[in-house]
């Protein structure tokens, strides 16, 4: 309970910065039940003045902190719980903080490396980047007298203790939210926000940033477009990250491309080239693909930098993703539907004619553009809508994919606005779908499943053994009933008397806290 009371005081000061900065006033109230109308309304009295302007969502969540900002980054890749305009808005959430102190980062350093940084590097200059969760800084190594640039990627201190309070507050809100929403347990709000805390925990371990990109330096080695930084393993904790300086032009910085006359409308194909061939070949991508993250080196490829959020697609995904992409490049709607039947995205009980109907809504307008006003990250986008009418649950996978691909598609454009998605993404889905679900894909694929057989039949004696055992309990309770002891039926009860006070408790403390702040205001 006393923990409960501390999440609703926290959310508390939250809704208040919330308030302040105008983001209620974008809710309608027609949407809210009537003592939800009667909160909004006290809020709208406590907003600043000029909160209406700009951003607001972003400003109160940069505000609140790191977390929050974290969050609200997360969030920026589900517009299916947040919606398609606040997304936007999420969008333009910059995680820029100030740096720490060059001591702090260099006790880091020493105290993670064992031994002074002076030890670690010849040189070590100040941060030139700071986030939400580390910072970075130029240096140099020194190894047979040459002396080699680096970036080195500094935890912020005391930064996991913080992620984890703000984390626990985001569970409390989810848990009953689901508890009392079928809409929320539609959207899965608490798988979303444990997707985002293994999200912040992987960021937090720069171990895992560093395995990240040794991966996808293996998948990529062959790739004549694209490469990543390499890994200094000797400087590398699970607080600190040192990797290879990449002195290219930043896709962020078109006046220097323009300089350096470079190829625009072959970058732009590099980058959706770049991005598929990861997703759909690797099955592991760079989901946060933006401009800043993005370089071009002298030998004209491509490199990537952050690997701190990162997106997988299994097997199945990468064939979902394929077989619409080209379902919906030859009209064949049918098949579009069934390929979500036979991923289980779509429950059984629903009609494949009549899912097919409402992909037919989305593909058909499709053939009436010119290619470079198709967007695929946008028909994902609808397509995904679509699919909440049949209560497909919610995938965050594929969530994850279809942002990136917004993102991808925009820095493409950015290039060559008048770039055909279709004709560049073509030969890299055409080579998968030939190669996976051709015939060699299918003899592939059928040797996968002779294996997978094999191992279910030396399985069936120990099936067959625990499924008797259920049985045989499954009788024994048919007969007899299910038996609870008076010790725990008493237990029960008062679990559930300790729910209804609490639950009592917590709406006094809520209501109480607006009339406070409502009489605060008029004082004011």
């Amino acid at each position: 309970m006393i923990s409960a009371i501390t999440h609703i005081a926290r959310l508390i000061r939250a809704g208040f910065v919330f308030a302040r900065e105008g983001v209620f006033s974008v809710v309608d109230p027609s949407l809210v039940p009537p003592p939800g109308q009667l909160a909004l309304r006290i809020a709208r009295l406590i907003e600043r003045p000029g909160a209406k302007s700009g951003p607001r969502l972003s400003r109160a969540l940069t505000r609140l902190g790191p977390a929050y900002l974290k969050l609200g980054q997360f969030l920026a890749t589900r517009p299916d719980v947040v919606g398609a305009g606040m997304a936007r808005d999420l969008e333009s959430l910059q995680d820029r903080l100030p740096p720490f102190a060059q001591s702090e980062a260099e006790s880091v350093i020493a105290a993670s490396l064992e031994r002074p940084v002076a030890q670690a590097f010849a040189s070590f200059g100040p941060a030139v980047a700071a986030a939400s969760i580390a910072q970075v800084h130029r240096a140099e190594t020194e190894r047979r007298g040459v002396r080699t640039s680096v970036a080195v990627k500094v935890l912020r201190p005391d930064v996991a203790a913080r992620f984890r309070r703000d984390l626990a507050d985001f569970f409390f809100v989810a848990h009953n939210a689901e508890a009392h929403s079928a809409e929320a347990r539609r959207l899965r709000l608490i798988e979303v926000i444990n997707t985002m805390s293994r999200s912040v925990a992987m960021e937090m371990d720069l171990r895992l940033e560093a395995a990240a990109l040794s991966e996808m330096a293996e998948n990529t080695r062959d790739d004549p477009d694209f490469r990543v930084p390499m890994v200094d393993w000797d400087r590398t904790t699970h607080n600190v990250l040192t990797m290879e300086w990449i002195d290219g032009i930043a896709l962020s910085d078109h006046a220097r491309l323009e300089q350096a006359q470079v190829d625009l409308p072959e970058l732009g194909r590099k980058v959706i080239q770049s991005f598929l061939r990861h997703a759909l070949r690797d099955g592991f991508f760079h989901a946060d693909m933006h401009p800043g993250n993005l370089f071009l080196d002298d030998a004209g490829r491509l490199v990537a930098v952050d690997f701190g959020i990162m997106g997988r697609l299994g097997m199945k995904e990468r064939r979902f993703l394929a077989e619409i992409l080209l379902g919906f490049i030859t009209r064949n709607y049918r098949r579009v539907a069934e390929v979500h039947f036979e991923a289980g995205y779509v429950p059984a009980h629903h009609s494949v004619e009549n899912f097919a109907q409402a992909i037919r809504a989305i593909g058909e307008p499709i053939h009436n553009r010119t290619a470079e006003e198709i967007s695929m990250a946008k028909l994902l986008t609808l397509l995904l809508e679509v699919t909440g009418l049949f209560d497909m649950r919610t995938r965050p996978e594929l969530i994850l994919l279809q942002k990136t691909m917004v993102v991808v598609e925009g820095v493409a454009r950015g290039f060559d606005p008048k770039l055909d998605i279709w004709k560049v993404a073509d030969p890299v889905v055409r080579e998968w779908i030939e190669r996976n679900l051709g015939p060699v894909g299918r003899i592939e694929g059928a040797v996968s499943g002779a294996g997978e057989l094999g191992r279910v039949l030396a399985a069936l004696p120990s099936i067959a053994s625990r499924s008797v055992a259920v049985l045989e309990q499954l009788e024994t309770m048919t007969r007899e009933g299910i038996r609870l002891s008076p010790e725990t039926i008493a237990a029960m009860g008062r679990t559930e008397g300790r729910k209804s006070r609490w639950r009592t408790l917590a709406l006094w403390i809520i209501a109480g806290t607006f009339i406070a702040i409502l009489f605060a205001v008029r004082q004011l």
